[in-house]
């Protein structure tokens, strides 16, 4: 794994412990083993235990615990810490306070998860709290919250809030939510892009399927890098004067947007490097 941003984050539930190590060979950048909404109240326990007994350095993954309101939140904070754990996941994240007990039991890493009116109005706050990675929305329940019906348009102002305020706190871009179509890759193609477009860095998947969709709609096309590649070479020919490429002018913007293609793209091909 190199040091890039993680694109795909898989979910498997943490009552399926026998799944666990398939979801960590699916191709993921990053695999959560989720205790909140895939696990049953009577199962949480055993679900807990589960990962505890299975998770090592060799298998590093993140874990969403369950939220910080509910009564499980509590014992979930002793997985913190264990070796493996490659940070956490909070949903339903709105408070500075509970990303700090998350951290003093000892994670690294915490991804809050905006799924409300009050978690989107303190992103600033949480943010910059210590030990934030990125910020991830969960379109879904924060659509319910604020009774709007889910789609692009409606959610479009929250989805750019979120990577300005990634931006202005100097993390990483934050994480897209899921797309609830496991069959159909063209609605995971779409949102995707989408995503990329407004500048989201990652996507959460919700079936193995989803992640090479997910991947490649990160990752610069053929087309962008054969376009950046000629933009720097017209650039450099140019010693500073004016120049054209494809008709349109290349000024300095333009070769920033084209040096940050070619950038990811050698991101992405370190990858797959051994």
């Amino acid at each position: 794994m190199t040091g890039a941003p993680a694109r795909s984050y898989l979910f498997v539930p943490g009552n399926r412990p026998e799944r666990f190590a398939k979801a960590c060979a699916a191709g993921a950048d990053a695999v959560i083993v989720d205790l909140e909404d895939a696990v049953p109240a009577p199962d949480k326990h055993a679900a807990r235990e589960a990962l505890a007994s299975w998770v090592s350095p060799a298998h590093q993954v993140l874990v969403r615990v369950n939220s910080a309101d509910s009564e499980w939140f509590r014992d979930d904070l002793a997985l913190c810490g264990l070796p493996g754990v490659a940070g956490i996941v909070l949903p339903k994240a709105e408070q500075a306070a509970d990303l700090a007990a998350i951290r003093v039991a000892g994670a690294t890493k915490i991804l809050p998860l905006i799924e409300s009116a009050l978690g989107l109005w303190n992103a600033p706050y949480l943010a910059r709290a210590p030990g934030v990675e990125r910020l991830v929305f969960g379109a879904i329940d924060f659509s319910v919250d604020l009774r709007i019906k889910e789609g692009h348009q409606q959610l479009l102002y929250f989805r750019s809030q979120l990577v300005l305020v990634s931006r202005v706190a100097g993390i990483q871009a934050p994480v897209d939510g899921v797309t609830v179509a496991i069959d159909d890759i063209g609605p995971v193609r779409e949102d995707t892009g989408l995503a990329r477009s407004l500048g989201f860095g990652g996507k959460l998947c919700i079936h193995p399927r989803q992640v090479p969709i997910v991947n490649a709609g990160f990752a610069p096309t053929t087309a962008e890098t054969d376009w950046a590649t000629r933009v720097l070479a017209a650039a450099e020919n140019a010693n500073g004067a004016a120049v054209a490429v494809d008709g349109k002018m290349v000024d300095r913007p333009v070769i920033l947007v084209a040096q940050q293609m070619l950038e990811d793209a050698a991101r992405q091909a370190a990858r797959h490097q051994p």
